[in-house]
């Protein structure tokens, strides 16, 4: 019977076959183990020389590090295995002879790894990481359709930039001035008075020359928006949406996140509610801690973020920032102009602002203000206004960073790990 790793629990005490790859092997005399893959899991092949022909051993001991196989043999359960089963071998036919494959388990730097990403995906480490990737994903989904949203493509190429256009790559469209989107926020806008409440999932795009562990050039983005929705009902969203993710992958990645050897206690813990602190108690906050030099009205960089962080046992919402350092549209707070109805939640243990949202402005002669105060096109911007100018409503929305929710998750250092085939500042191979 034909069958897959992630299945063999339906085959124990049975012969089957699987197609694979070899990732590592060991021998010793009369046996040897074969760590075998085959992209839906990792398990150990066990080749014991009195039970296979002597063609069948020889082969086994001969295979080279990533040579393709099919491979045949009875299905045990194994408490030794943190997978808890393994496969003991009677036969094995070699498809391709991988030679001199270029990653081995020895130690190689991240540069080399990175030159080689279209291999090292393969490795047991990425592919946990790339499985929790797709359980965020996949719960995403799940979560929204079961609140009811409607998902919507926003457009990657448009003629207007939902933050301005400095950290835009620019592109020509025809006869046309074009941008790749770093958001699709405004477009999810007119999506929302269409239909409710929306999302998207897409790629967004930063021209920014950051090269932290925080910054990709291209990254996914879950981008909810919500017509008749205050601030306030926002966040609650936005938390049940976060612990709703967390605990998908603590009850469906158990395996991977004991790969990476990820502390599950802590992704446990994470369930609404989230303590939220203003922009203003995050500065007392920070002056408290040390950062003598942070003045009102600057935005929050790493370190600041962090330290506020470690304040809380849980991610923590920082709520009204400072009108002049958020963008065009988000909406004043009534009972003081000078701040705006917006969050970030800020992950704890390093990993940074993982949500971004606020109220958006639904009067359209403050829009209209607006498009004035940060000199936007009147051509390129008009139908955005004619959100408020056609059965405007209270609106919010936000969105999610897929990677660095990832990192976080899966308790990896840099985002370049949550990504395929990351692009960054130096990078654009493979």
């Amino acid at each position: 019977m034909k069958t897959t790793i992630s299945k063999v629990s339906q085959h124990v005490n049975e012969e089957v076959t699987m197609g694979a790859w070899l990732s590592n092997k060991r021998s010793s005399g009369k046996i040897a183990f074969l760590q075998l893959r085959d992209g839906t899991g990792f398990i150990q092949g066990v080749v014991v020389k009195a039970e296979v022909s002597e063609e069948v051993f020889n082969l086994a001991k001969s295979l080279t590090q990533e040579s393709s196989v099919y491979v045949s043999g009875i299905v045990v359960e194994d408490t030794r295995s943190p997978f808890g089963y393994e496969l003991q071998v009677r036969n094995i036919e070699l498809i391709h002879e991988a030679v001199d494959f270029p990653i081995t388990p020895k130690e190689h730097g991240t540069e080399f790894l990175m030159d080689h990403r279209h291999l090292w995906l393969r490795s047991k480490r990425q592919h946990a990481v790339m499985k929790i990737r797709n359980e965020i994903i996949r719960a995403s989904y799940e979560f929204f359709n079961k609140e009811d949203f409607i998902k919507i493509d926003p457009p990657i190429l448009t003629g207007s930039a939902a933050e301005g256009t400095t950290e835009l790559f620019h592109t020509q469209y025809f006869d046309q001035e074009a941008y790749l989107s770093q958001s699709g926020q405004l477009y999810m806008e007119a999506a929302a008075m269409a239909f409710g409440k929306v999302f998207s999932f897409g790629p967004t795009f930063r021209a920014e020359k950051s090269k932290t562990r925080r910054h990709l050039i291209e990254f996914w983005m879950i981008e909810p928006e919500m017509a008749f929705m205050e601030h306030e009902e926002s966040l609650e969203v936005q938390e049940q949406y976060v612990s709703f993710l967390a605990q998908s992958v603590v009850n469906n990645c158990g395996l991977e996140l004991s790969v990476l050897e990820r502390d599950v206690e802590k992704l446990k813990s994470i369930q609404a509610p989230f303590p939220r602190i203003t922009y203003d108690e995050a500065i007392d906050l920070l002056k408290e801690k040390g950062f003598d030099d942070i003045a009102w009205g600057e935005d929050f960089g790493a370190p600041h973020e962090t330290a506020i962080a470690e304040s809380f046992d849980k991610p923590v919402f920082i709520t009204h920032y400072p009108k002049d350092i958020k963008a065009f549209y988000m909406k004043p707070d009534p009972n003081n102009e000078n701040v705006v109805l917006c969050a970030d939640l800020i992950a704890p243990e390093g990993y940074g602002e993982i949500i971004g949202g606020s109220q958006r402005i639904d009067d359209l002669d403050l829009m209209k203000q607006r498009y004035e105060e940060h000199n936007l096109s009147g051509d390129a911007y008009q139908w955005y206004l004619e959100l408020r100018q056609y059965g405007s409503v209270p609106h919010a929305g936000f969105g999610l960073g897929l990677e660095r929710t990832v990192a976080w998750f899966s308790g990896v250092e840099h985002v370049r790990e949550t990504i395929p085939f990351p692009r960054l500042l130096n990078r654009l191979y493979p």
